[in-house]
């Protein structure tokens, strides 16, 4: 059985990172360097895929995901990231958890790991 989230538009939870990280004082230009660091999508490249409604499965299944990506850990609804074995389920959570940092006021420097 497939989650729903996977066909969720990402122009539908674009706006709800957008909002959790403006609430706590931090940027949208954090936000998007955050997206670039995980995913590889520069701003006009997210902006594409908010204007063409792509799915969160179609988004993540065209990222080139950072090699630094499995230094991400911690829990996210519960959930120890670093345990998710379905690995596009862990990559939307990886993002989950970022944008949860950020807001949280983590360092960006901190938030994009690095070996």
């Amino acid at each position: 059985m497939e989650h729903r989230i996977y066909g969720l538009s990402f122009a539908r939870v674009y706006p709800l990172y957008v909002e959790k990280v403006e609430r706590k004082g931090r940027t949208v230009e954090e936000l998007d360097d955050v997206i670039e660091w995980l995913t590889g999508y520069d701003r006009a490249e997210v902006q594409g895929h908010i204007a063409s409604g792509t799915t969160l499965r179609e988004f993540f299944e065209g990222a080139r995901l950072n090699p630094d990506a499995s230094l991400i850990t911690g829990v996210v609804c519960g959930i120890r990231v670093e345990e998710i074995e379905d690995p596009l389920m862990q990559r939307i959570r990886y993002l989950d958890k970022l944008v949860d940092e950020l807001a949280r006021g983590k360092a960006l420097q901190k938030v994009l790991r690095s070996a």
